[in-house]
């Protein structure tokens, strides 16, 4: 299984931003430890503060990848863009964000991607990543129940 974490603006900051929102560990530190917890699972890490290369990669994963999981950041409540790219695509993508931003101001209430996901995780902190990719793993393996 190949799955792709797409991160946003200012995830880049994780472990020096707004600790209490955001925790004290770094993306980079968490990423080893999920690499190392799915050894069977190949992961590509991607982030970027401009919203055009968000796009292209979301735009390059389809098919490249059995799962994309998207941290838009702030591009969430204001990039239709971005939802134009993951509806455009067939990969299935899982929305994560790791406050809840239901429980946050009231702009970030609104969400131009989750319209067009397989599924929305949010508020467990960093972990909203392992959840989402254990999304993927449920998924392909789950009995057919219909």
């Amino acid at each position: 299984m190949k799955i792709a974490i797409i991160n946003g603006p200012n995830l880049n900051l994780l472990g020096k931003r707004e600790n209490t929102i955001y925790g004290a560990q770094t993306f980079e530190e968490y990423f080893e430890l999920l690499q190392k917890s799915y050894a069977t699972i190949h992961f590509k890490a991607f982030q970027s503060n401009i919203e055009g290369e968000l796009i292209n990669f979301i735009q390059q994963s389809d098919a490249a990848f059995d799962g994309v999981i998207l941290n838009a950041a702030a591009y969430t409540h204001t990039s239709v863009g971005m939802g134009d790219a993951i509806r455009a695509i067939d990969t299935p993508v899982v929305e994560v964000h790791i406050s809840n931003t239901l429980a946050r101001e009231d702009f970030r209430h609104k969400s131009y991607i989750t319209p067009y996901v397989k599924g929305l995780i949010v508020g467990f902190g960093i972990d909203v990543y392992r959840l989402a990719v254990e999304s993927f793993l449920l998924e392909s393996h789950s009995p057919n129940l219909s």
